[in-house]
């Protein structure tokens, strides 16, 4: 990958909107990328912190073939600065990238074929902080037949984002708060260029879903989630999920509070009654709650309690009721 040029004897990065001028030696702000000899290198390339099988709803999907397995792993670094980040120990590391285990795209790949995973994520940290892994990994995945999910926060440059999303199948992305000063003050990031790589994503025909994390005080605001949502519906349409998620105390936000389960709720309901068809609550949640419904009957069609699911009336993407298909990949064919 070629996202870089030079400007007054140093590398510029051209991956996400930070754009960052890197001297000989130095790190990018995601401690990741960096300028050595005079080009720029991914420094936790084939390193990983962790590699795990978890629940396909743990990322959050819930419309991307719900109960299957899947291969997640992430490295270290971040092209984000959120001051509340769930995960900021991988994140924001600091940690030598040589330290880290190291893999390469094939084993991966082998690992999951191994235990019969037909679906891989990059996720614990940003794929974008890992750009060129994770696309190195995706083609292997595409040969072999298997699925790639991106969980990412979208922070990324519209010419590596076209790259990327060649190769990917579904998305989770992250809206952090629905208004450029929650991200500039609580981020140091943009909202615009997310907003871009969803439409981008959207256009590209990929399977999406969203996520906002509420914090109380911050981005829980009912205008902010109903311009959300009516964004949502406009710019991409009324069926893609929308998950709610809650906030606990960590890295510099320690001193917050943790969201209830009754903001999560009435978040829920804002974006129902805005239009959007297939909303959600994550970590704080019920089973009216984490449950899908029929987008023209409104009979459940998955019931989940948490990740697990105990009810199932689904028949090839389609309302087992009222025969209406519904947005997503329910089974592999």
């Amino acid at each position: 990958m070629n996202y870089q040029k030079i400007v007054k004897n140093k590398i510029q990065c051209l991956i996400c909107p930070r754009t960052c001028v890197l001297s000989e030696g130095q790190m990018g702000f995601c401690n990741t990328i960096k300028n050595e000899n005079n080009s720029l290198i991914l420094t936790v390339l084939n390193h990983i912190t962790s590699l795990n099988i978890d629940p396909i709803e743990k990322k959050p999907l819930y419309h991307f073939f719900p109960n299957s397995p899947i291969l997640s792993f992430g490295t270290s670094g971040c092209i984000m600065g959120c001051r509340f980040c769930q995960n900021y120990q991988t994140s924001k590391s600091k940690i030598e990238a040589n330290k880290l285990p190291y893999i390469e795209p094939n084993e991966i790949i082998k690992i999951a074929k191994e235990n019969n995973i037909k679906l891989i994520a990059f996720t614990y940290n940003d794929p974008i902080a890992f750009l060129e892994f994770a696309i190195n990994c995706a083609k292997v995945a595409k040969k072999e037949g298997i699925k790639t999910v991106a969980v990412t926060s979208g922070f990324i440059n519209p010419e590596p984002a076209k790259e990327f999303l060649s190769y990917i199948d579904a998305l989770n992305i992250d809206i952090k708060g629905f208004s450029e000063k929650f991200y500039n003050k609580n981020c140091g990031a943009k909202l615009a260029p997310v907003l871009d790589f969803i439409k981008l994503a959207y256009e590209m025909k990929k399977h999406i879903e969203l996520t906002t994390l509420l914090i109380e005080g911050e981005n829980d605001f009912e205008d902010e989630i109903k311009k959300e949502a009516n964004w949502i519906k406009n710019n991409l349409n009324e069926n893609i999920p929308l998950h709610f998620s809650a906030f606990f105390p960590t890295y510099k936000f320690k001193d917050r509070k943790r969201t209830s389960y009754e903001t999560l709720k009435k978040a829920y309901e804002i974006a129902k009654k805005e239009g959007l068809k297939n909303v959600y609550t994550g970590n704080l949640t019920t089973i009216e709650t984490s449950s899908t419904y029929c987008t023209n009957c409104n009979k459940p069609l998955i019931i989940r309690e948490g990740y697990k699911i105990k009810e199932y009336n689904l028949e090839n993407n389609r309302c087992k009721f009222c025969k209406t298909e519904q947005y997503g990949e329910f089974s592999f064919h």
